[in-house]
């Protein structure tokens, strides 16, 4: 019984540091703007390797280009959530993400607990 419960006490400190980690390492809605959202373009790679040069401008509006001859480019619109932000591609629907710091000059972005890509400048 003693075994179960330390088992059990570990198990939630797991929980508990990585959903904690995650947290402290999230970047606000702010520091996403400020960081990303002012007409500076950067690079974004998809978890197949596909690269996009993006830019998301102040005004809303949000761009992507190929940087290879694989990828499709898009135009559309972002706005910052709750958690992090949204965007909307022409023809799609909205997304929300999250950004979470994964190194430096690196951010992961997460979709839940799923990463969906990676932002580099």
């Amino acid at each position: 019984m003693r075994a179960s419960i330390s088992v059990l006490a570990a198990a939630a400190l797991f929980v508990a540091a990585n959903n904690g980690s995650d947290a402290a390492n999230r970047l606000s809605p702010k520091e996403i703007q400020a960081e990303f959202f002012n007409g500076a373009p950067f690079t974004s790679l998809t978890p197949s390797n596909t690269k996009f040069t993006m830019v998301f401008k102040a005004d809303g509006k949000v761009t992507r280009k190929p940087q290879g001859n694989t990828g499709v480019g898009g135009e559309g619109t972002w706005k910052l959530s709750k958690d992090g932000f949204c965007t909307t591609w022409k023809g799609s629907k909205e997304n929300c993400f999250t950004l979470v710091t994964a190194g430096e000059k690196k951010w992961s972005v997460m979709k839940g607990k799923a990463s969906v890509g990676t932002w580099n400048k």
